[in-house]
């Protein structure tokens, strides 16, 4: 049903125009303490709905020419691209940072994530990478939930990364999986 492959730079279009917008019914509510923080799922109500802006992204939306970087994407039996994973991997803590990932809703559920997450594990593994790492708002819900089905993490958090963004008044949290 889909095709996984490494991005080219025709790609580069449909990658940028891609809908990574979300909607959920339940955030992660965070207290941070002097010793470490605690997240609560909580409801909101209405619905939260989440658009990213175009220049919010951190991720490459070409073809990569550096070899500790790559974008995969996942491509429908329609030809539409269905998503993407956007990683790049540092040889000095031999960690492999997820960059962005994102999966056009008409999309989700289906498997696509977790397939570019694989890809993103191949590589990791390709450069020796120890660890993956990703960072995530609280208020995404549906992706903490799917990268801890993926075997994610809390590992950090930071409450003033988004600080002078239109997504001021979120934090940042940090996810890590071992790299089998």
């Amino acid at each position: 049903m889909y095709r996984y492959r490494t991005a080219l730079p025709e790609d580069a279009p449909a990658i940028k125009a891609l809908d990574g917008s979300f909607t959920t019914g339940t955030v992660f509510r965070v207290t941070a303490t002097e010793e470490g923080f605690t997240l609560r799922e909580v409801p909101v109500e209405p619905p939260l709905t989440k658009v990213f802006p175009q220049d919010e992204s951190d991720g490459d939306a070409g073809g990569d020419d550096d070899t500790d970087s790559r974008t995969f994407v996942a491509q429908a039996a329609s030809g539409e691209l269905a998503g993407f994973v956007v990683v790049s991997y540092s040889r000095w803590n031999r960690r492999l940072v997820v960059e962005d990932i994102q999966v056009a809703p008409e999309h989700r559920g289906k498997g696509v994530g977790r397939a570019l997450m694989g890809l993103a594990t191949e590589f990791a593994r390709e450069r020796g990478a120890g660890h993956i790492w990703l960072e995530v708002t609280n208020i995404n819900a549906p992706a903490i939930h799917a990268y801890r089905r993926m075997g994610f993490a809390f590992c950090g958090l930071d409450t003033t990364l988004y600080d002078g963004t239109p997504s001021r008044g979120e934090q940042a949290l940090y996810m890590i999986r071992p790299c089998p």
